[in-house]
Protein backbone atom coordinates (compact mmCIF):
# COMPACT_ATOMS: atom_id res chain seq x y z
CA UNK A 1 0.00 0.00 0.00
CA UNK A 2 1.19 3.35 -1.17
CA UNK A 3 1.33 5.00 2.49
CA UNK A 4 0.37 9.35 1.92
CA UNK A 5 3.15 10.83 4.46
CA UNK A 6 1.24 13.60 6.29
CA UNK A 7 2.49 16.97 7.36
CA UNK A 8 0.05 16.74 10.50
CA UNK A 9 3.19 15.20 12.23
CA UNK A 10 5.42 17.78 11.70
CA UNK A 11 3.31 20.70 11.37
CA UNK A 12 0.27 22.20 13.00
CA UNK A 13 -3.53 21.87 11.81
CA UNK A 14 -5.01 24.91 11.69
CA UNK A 15 -7.11 27.08 14.16
CA UNK A 16 -10.63 28.12 13.56
CA UNK A 17 -11.51 31.03 11.63
CA UNK A 18 -14.55 31.38 13.57
CA UNK A 19 -16.38 29.83 16.31
CA UNK A 20 -20.18 30.54 17.26
CA UNK A 21 -23.49 29.75 17.87
CA UNK A 22 -26.55 29.20 15.88
CA UNK A 23 -30.22 29.63 16.98
CA UNK A 24 -32.43 27.01 15.80
CA UNK A 25 -35.94 28.58 15.10
CA UNK A 26 -38.15 29.02 18.21
CA UNK A 27 -39.46 25.68 17.94
CA UNK A 28 -37.42 22.60 16.65
CA UNK A 29 -39.88 19.68 16.00
CA UNK A 30 -38.54 16.20 16.13
CA UNK A 31 -38.80 13.29 14.16
CA UNK A 32 -39.90 10.93 17.60
CA UNK A 33 -42.47 14.00 18.46
CA UNK A 34 -40.63 15.96 20.65
CA UNK A 35 -39.47 19.72 20.18
CA UNK A 36 -36.44 21.87 21.38
CA UNK A 37 -37.18 25.67 21.95
CA UNK A 38 -34.44 27.99 21.63
CA UNK A 39 -31.92 25.14 20.54
CA UNK A 40 -28.90 26.19 19.28
CA UNK A 41 -25.74 25.10 17.82
CA UNK A 42 -22.16 25.43 18.45
CA UNK A 43 -20.17 25.24 14.88
CA UNK A 44 -16.50 26.31 13.77
CA UNK A 45 -15.21 26.99 10.57
CA UNK A 46 -11.87 26.52 9.63
CA UNK A 47 -10.33 28.72 6.57
CA UNK A 48 -12.50 31.32 4.01
CA UNK A 49 -15.46 30.51 2.60
CA UNK A 50 -15.66 32.07 -0.45
CA UNK A 51 -17.64 34.33 -2.22
CA UNK A 52 -19.67 31.83 -4.25
CA UNK A 53 -19.88 29.49 -1.20
CA UNK A 54 -18.87 26.59 -3.03
CA UNK A 55 -15.72 25.53 -1.05
CA UNK A 56 -17.15 23.60 1.93
CA UNK A 57 -15.93 20.62 3.57
CA UNK A 58 -18.76 19.38 6.11
CA UNK A 59 -16.51 17.26 8.69
CA UNK A 60 -19.16 15.38 10.97
CA UNK A 61 -18.24 13.85 14.39
CA UNK A 62 -17.78 10.70 16.11
CA UNK A 63 -19.59 10.21 19.26
CA UNK A 64 -17.36 12.09 21.58
CA UNK A 65 -16.66 14.86 19.32
CA UNK A 66 -17.15 18.23 18.73
CA UNK A 67 -17.21 21.25 16.24
CA UNK A 68 -13.36 22.08 16.47
CA UNK A 69 -12.26 19.47 14.03
CA UNK A 70 -8.55 20.07 14.24
CA UNK A 71 -8.83 18.63 17.99
CA UNK A 72 -10.19 15.01 17.07
CA UNK A 73 -9.10 14.44 13.47
CA UNK A 74 -5.98 17.10 12.58
CA UNK A 75 -5.40 14.29 9.57
CA UNK A 76 -7.84 15.69 7.59
CA UNK A 77 -6.68 19.52 6.96
CA UNK A 78 -3.71 17.36 5.29
CA UNK A 79 -5.82 15.47 2.63
CA UNK A 80 -4.08 16.13 -0.23
CA UNK A 81 -6.66 15.34 -3.85
CA UNK A 82 -9.56 15.14 -0.99
CA UNK A 83 -9.11 18.73 1.22
CA UNK A 84 -7.51 21.47 0.04
CA UNK A 85 -6.41 23.92 3.17
CA UNK A 86 -5.11 26.96 0.71
CA UNK A 87 -8.63 27.10 -1.12
CA UNK A 88 -11.23 24.91 1.08
CA UNK A 89 -13.25 26.04 4.46
CA UNK A 90 -14.30 23.14 6.32
CA UNK A 91 -16.73 23.12 8.79
CA UNK A 92 -17.10 21.22 12.23
CA UNK A 93 -20.98 21.49 13.73
CA UNK A 94 -21.43 20.01 17.05
CA UNK A 95 -24.62 17.87 17.44
CA UNK A 96 -27.63 18.15 19.22
CA UNK A 97 -27.70 16.49 22.26
CA UNK A 98 -23.91 16.85 22.79
CA UNK A 99 -21.79 18.59 25.91
CA UNK A 100 -19.58 20.81 23.75
CA UNK A 101 -21.55 23.67 23.21
CA UNK A 102 -24.79 22.55 21.23
CA UNK A 103 -28.23 22.08 23.01
CA UNK A 104 -28.23 18.59 24.92
CA UNK A 105 -29.01 17.25 28.38
CA UNK A 106 -26.43 19.72 30.51
CA UNK A 107 -28.54 22.62 28.97
CA UNK A 108 -31.22 24.63 30.51
CA UNK A 109 -34.52 23.77 29.30
CA UNK A 110 -36.31 27.12 28.93
CA UNK A 111 -39.58 25.36 30.28
CA UNK A 112 -38.33 24.61 33.37
CA UNK A 113 -34.88 26.99 34.14
CA UNK A 114 -33.24 23.84 35.16
CA UNK A 115 -30.90 21.60 33.01
CA UNK A 116 -32.78 19.46 30.71
CA UNK A 117 -30.97 15.93 31.82
CA UNK A 118 -32.55 12.78 31.61
CA UNK A 119 -36.05 14.74 30.15
CA UNK A 120 -34.06 15.74 27.25
CA UNK A 121 -36.16 14.28 24.04
CA UNK A 122 -35.12 11.55 21.68
CA UNK A 123 -32.68 13.25 19.04
CA UNK A 124 -32.04 11.48 15.66
CA UNK A 125 -29.64 11.56 13.09
CA UNK A 126 -32.79 12.85 10.65
CA UNK A 127 -32.95 15.87 13.47
CA UNK A 128 -29.34 16.57 13.65
CA UNK A 129 -29.24 16.93 9.47
CA UNK A 130 -32.32 19.23 9.84
CA UNK A 131 -30.56 21.39 11.97
CA UNK A 132 -27.18 21.37 10.08
CA UNK A 133 -29.05 22.52 7.03
CA UNK A 134 -30.85 25.41 8.69
CA UNK A 135 -27.23 26.56 9.82
CA UNK A 136 -25.83 25.98 6.39
CA UNK A 137 -28.86 28.28 5.07
CA UNK A 138 -27.85 31.06 7.72
CA UNK A 139 -24.38 30.68 6.05
CA UNK A 140 -25.58 31.10 2.58
CA UNK A 141 -24.07 27.42 1.35
CA UNK A 142 -26.58 25.95 -0.70
CA UNK A 143 -24.36 23.04 -1.62
CA UNK A 144 -21.32 21.12 0.31
CA UNK A 145 -18.30 20.65 -1.55
CA UNK A 146 -17.56 17.22 0.28
CA UNK A 147 -19.20 15.48 3.37
CA UNK A 148 -16.83 13.24 5.27
CA UNK A 149 -17.45 11.45 8.65
CA UNK A 150 -17.13 8.08 10.40
CA UNK A 151 -19.14 6.63 12.66
CA UNK A 152 -22.13 8.47 13.75
CA UNK A 153 -20.17 10.95 11.61
CA UNK A 154 -20.79 8.75 9.16
CA UNK A 155 -24.29 8.10 9.62
CA UNK A 156 -25.04 11.78 9.37
CA UNK A 157 -23.09 12.14 6.01
CA UNK A 158 -25.31 9.48 4.33
CA UNK A 159 -28.18 10.66 5.72
CA UNK A 160 -27.48 14.04 3.84
CA UNK A 161 -26.73 12.49 0.80
CA UNK A 162 -30.20 11.10 0.99
CA UNK A 163 -32.41 14.26 2.67
CA UNK A 164 -30.94 16.58 0.92
CA UNK A 165 -30.02 15.28 -2.33
CA UNK A 166 -29.09 18.35 -4.28
CA UNK A 167 -26.91 19.77 -1.52
CA UNK A 168 -23.69 17.33 -1.09
CA UNK A 169 -20.84 17.18 -4.61
CA UNK A 170 -19.26 14.14 -2.80
CA UNK A 171 -20.37 12.04 0.00
CA UNK A 172 -17.58 10.09 2.34
CA UNK A 173 -19.16 7.88 4.83
CA UNK A 174 -16.87 5.91 6.55
CA UNK A 175 -17.40 2.45 9.23
CA UNK A 176 -20.74 3.51 9.51
CA UNK A 177 -23.84 1.28 8.50
CA UNK A 178 -27.10 1.11 10.45
CA UNK A 179 -26.06 -1.11 14.02
CA UNK A 180 -26.61 -4.84 13.10
CA UNK A 181 -27.30 -7.04 16.96
CA UNK A 182 -24.38 -6.55 18.26
CA UNK A 183 -23.98 -2.84 17.99
CA UNK A 184 -27.25 -2.62 19.66
CA UNK A 185 -26.52 -5.05 22.56
CA UNK A 186 -23.07 -3.03 23.38
CA UNK A 187 -25.20 0.23 23.69
CA UNK A 188 -27.78 -1.08 25.87
CA UNK A 189 -25.14 -2.32 28.25
CA UNK A 190 -22.99 0.60 28.40
CA UNK A 191 -26.26 2.64 29.12
CA UNK A 192 -27.12 -0.23 31.52
CA UNK A 193 -23.87 0.02 33.53
CA UNK A 194 -24.93 4.36 33.57
CA UNK A 195 -27.85 3.48 35.24
CA UNK A 196 -27.07 1.26 37.76
CA UNK A 197 -24.62 3.67 39.59
CA UNK A 198 -25.49 4.65 42.77
CA UNK A 199 -25.25 8.18 41.42
CA UNK A 200 -27.19 8.14 38.26
CA UNK A 201 -30.30 9.26 40.51
CA UNK A 202 -32.76 8.78 37.34
CA UNK A 203 -30.16 11.47 35.39
CA UNK A 204 -30.90 14.14 38.25
CA UNK A 205 -27.16 14.47 39.16
CA UNK A 206 -25.01 17.34 39.94
CA UNK A 207 -21.32 17.75 38.58
CA UNK A 208 -20.46 17.87 41.85
CA UNK A 209 -21.82 13.85 42.41
CA UNK A 210 -22.32 12.30 39.09
CA UNK A 211 -22.90 8.56 37.95
CA UNK A 212 -18.78 8.74 36.87
CA UNK A 213 -18.23 4.71 37.58
CA UNK A 214 -21.04 3.99 35.43
CA UNK A 215 -20.02 6.23 32.44
CA UNK A 216 -16.21 5.11 33.31
CA UNK A 217 -17.53 1.42 33.01
CA UNK A 218 -19.95 2.48 29.54
CA UNK A 219 -16.46 4.26 28.32
CA UNK A 220 -14.31 1.24 28.77
CA UNK A 221 -17.02 -1.13 27.00
CA UNK A 222 -17.56 1.19 23.96
CA UNK A 223 -13.21 1.29 23.69
CA UNK A 224 -13.45 -2.56 23.63
CA UNK A 225 -16.06 -2.26 20.44
CA UNK A 226 -13.38 0.57 18.84
CA UNK A 227 -10.41 -1.56 19.27
CA UNK A 228 -10.22 -4.79 17.80
CA UNK A 229 -9.28 -8.61 19.78
CA UNK A 230 -5.38 -8.74 17.88
CA UNK A 231 -4.16 -5.13 18.64
CA UNK A 232 -5.27 -5.97 22.22
CA UNK A 233 -3.25 -9.22 22.28
CA UNK A 234 -0.24 -7.23 20.27
CA UNK A 235 -0.30 -4.57 22.60
CA UNK A 236 -1.11 -6.15 26.33
CA UNK A 237 -1.29 -9.95 25.83
CA UNK A 238 -1.63 -11.13 29.46
CA UNK A 239 1.05 -8.73 30.63
CA UNK A 240 1.12 -7.40 34.21
CA UNK A 241 -0.28 -3.63 34.45
CA UNK A 242 1.97 -1.23 33.58
CA UNK A 243 1.23 0.99 36.39
CA UNK A 244 3.00 -1.90 38.85
CA UNK A 245 -0.31 -3.85 39.98
CA UNK A 246 0.53 -7.71 39.83
CA UNK A 247 -2.73 -9.49 39.16
CA UNK A 248 -1.11 -12.42 41.63
CA UNK A 249 -1.60 -9.89 44.34
CA UNK A 250 -3.80 -11.22 47.18
CA UNK A 251 -5.64 -7.93 48.45
CA UNK A 252 -9.33 -9.10 48.33
CA UNK A 253 -11.29 -8.78 45.46
CA UNK A 254 -10.77 -7.80 42.37
CA UNK A 255 -6.84 -7.53 43.37
CA UNK A 256 -4.53 -6.60 41.14
CA UNK A 257 -4.79 -6.11 37.39
CA UNK A 258 -3.15 -7.43 33.90
CA UNK A 259 -2.02 -4.23 31.64
CA UNK A 260 -5.86 -4.84 29.50
CA UNK A 261 -7.28 -3.98 32.55
CA UNK A 262 -5.02 -0.77 33.63
CA UNK A 263 -5.62 0.35 29.92
CA UNK A 264 -9.49 0.50 29.98
CA UNK A 265 -9.72 1.89 33.26
CA UNK A 266 -7.91 4.61 32.24
CA UNK A 267 -9.80 5.64 29.15
CA UNK A 268 -12.49 4.99 31.22
CA UNK A 269 -11.35 7.66 34.45
CA UNK A 270 -9.82 10.05 31.33
CA UNK A 271 -13.29 10.14 29.92
CA UNK A 272 -15.39 11.17 33.12
CA UNK A 273 -13.59 14.51 33.24
CA UNK A 274 -14.69 15.30 29.87
CA UNK A 275 -18.47 13.79 28.89
CA UNK A 276 -21.80 14.01 30.27
CA UNK A 277 -23.73 10.58 31.12
CA UNK A 278 -26.82 12.15 29.78
CA UNK A 279 -25.30 13.14 26.37
CA UNK A 280 -23.89 9.55 26.08
CA UNK A 281 -27.25 8.55 26.91
CA UNK A 282 -28.47 10.62 24.00
CA UNK A 283 -25.92 10.01 21.11
CA UNK A 284 -25.85 6.24 21.78
CA UNK A 285 -29.97 6.06 21.66
CA UNK A 286 -29.47 8.22 18.33
CA UNK A 287 -27.22 5.69 16.95
CA UNK A 288 -29.69 2.58 17.63
CA UNK A 289 -32.22 4.58 15.97
CA UNK A 290 -30.38 5.34 12.52
CA UNK A 291 -32.59 3.87 9.78
CA UNK A 292 -32.01 6.13 6.64
CA UNK A 293 -34.62 3.97 4.91
CA UNK A 294 -37.13 4.80 7.39
CA UNK A 295 -39.22 7.52 5.89
CA UNK A 296 -39.87 5.96 2.73
CA UNK A 297 -41.86 3.94 0.95
CA UNK A 298 -38.49 1.48 0.02
CA UNK A 299 -34.92 1.33 0.33
CA UNK A 300 -34.94 1.73 -3.35
CA UNK A 301 -36.64 4.92 -2.95
CA UNK A 302 -34.35 6.22 -0.09
CA UNK A 303 -31.00 5.05 -1.91
CA UNK A 304 -32.87 6.40 -5.52
CA UNK A 305 -32.63 10.27 -4.10
CA UNK A 306 -29.00 10.38 -3.72
CA UNK A 307 -27.41 12.29 -6.28
CA UNK A 308 -23.90 12.59 -4.98
CA UNK A 309 -20.92 10.88 -5.77
CA UNK A 310 -20.86 8.05 -2.36
CA UNK A 311 -17.56 6.83 -1.25
CA UNK A 312 -18.19 3.91 1.70
CA UNK A 313 -15.59 2.75 3.29
CA UNK A 314 -15.49 -0.53 5.75
CA UNK A 315 -12.48 -1.12 7.99
CA UNK A 316 -11.22 -4.43 8.30
CA UNK A 317 -11.45 -5.41 11.92
CA UNK A 318 -14.01 -3.11 12.76
CA UNK A 319 -16.78 -5.47 14.89
CA UNK A 320 -18.91 -2.52 15.40
CA UNK A 321 -19.47 -1.86 12.22
CA UNK A 322 -18.60 -5.00 10.35
CA UNK A 323 -16.85 -4.40 6.57
CA UNK A 324 -19.01 -6.89 5.50
CA UNK A 325 -21.80 -5.24 6.66
CA UNK A 326 -20.85 -1.46 5.20
CA UNK A 327 -20.05 -3.00 1.99
CA UNK A 328 -23.45 -5.10 1.95
CA UNK A 329 -24.70 -1.31 2.26
CA UNK A 330 -22.51 -0.02 -0.59
CA UNK A 331 -23.51 -3.02 -2.73
CA UNK A 332 -27.53 -2.11 -2.09
CA UNK A 333 -26.94 1.17 -2.65
CA UNK A 334 -25.17 0.83 -6.09
CA UNK A 335 -27.57 -1.32 -7.08
CA UNK A 336 -30.55 1.74 -6.86
CA UNK A 337 -28.42 3.34 -9.80
CA UNK A 338 -26.28 5.32 -7.13
CA UNK A 339 -22.24 6.60 -8.20
CA UNK A 340 -21.72 4.27 -4.62
CA UNK A 341 -18.29 3.04 -4.23
CA UNK A 342 -17.09 0.49 -1.62
CA UNK A 343 -13.23 0.73 -0.46
CA UNK A 344 -11.75 -1.27 2.72
CA UNK A 345 -9.55 -0.22 4.76
CA UNK A 346 -6.99 -2.60 5.85
CA UNK A 347 -5.83 -2.40 9.68
CA UNK A 348 -5.93 -4.47 13.00
CA UNK A 349 -7.06 -0.87 14.36
CA UNK A 350 -10.73 -2.05 14.49
CA UNK A 351 -13.41 1.07 14.67
CA UNK A 352 -11.02 3.34 15.53
CA UNK A 353 -8.78 2.78 12.23
CA UNK A 354 -10.02 6.00 10.93
CA UNK A 355 -8.32 7.98 13.82
CA UNK A 356 -5.15 5.67 14.52
CA UNK A 357 -4.34 5.29 10.75
CA UNK A 358 -5.22 8.47 9.15
CA UNK A 359 -2.67 8.20 6.69
CA UNK A 360 -3.84 4.67 5.35
CA UNK A 361 -7.75 6.13 5.30
CA UNK A 362 -6.31 8.99 3.37
CA UNK A 363 -4.24 6.77 0.73
CA UNK A 364 -7.59 4.74 -0.02
CA UNK A 365 -9.72 7.53 -0.17
CA UNK A 366 -7.50 10.07 -2.80
CA UNK A 367 -6.00 7.06 -4.35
Amino acid sequence: MNVVALPAALKPAPKPSFEGDFALPGEFSLEAGGVLRSAKLRYAIYGKIGPSRDNVVLACHALSGSAQVAEWWPAIFFAEGLVDQEKDAILGINILGSCYGSTGPTSIDPDTDQPYGANFPLVCVRDVVRAQALLLDSLGISRLRLAIGASIGGMQVLQWAIQFPTRVSHAVVIAACPLGAMGLALNHLQRQAIMLDPDWNDGDYSAEQSPGRGLALARALGVISYKSGELFEERHRRKPDRGGEDPWKDEGLPGGRFDISGYLDHQGEKFNSRFDANSYLVITRMMDLFDPTRAYASPAEAWGRIQAKLTMVGISSDWLFPAREVQSLAAEIKAAGVRCEYRELISNHGHDSFLAEPQHLLDILTS
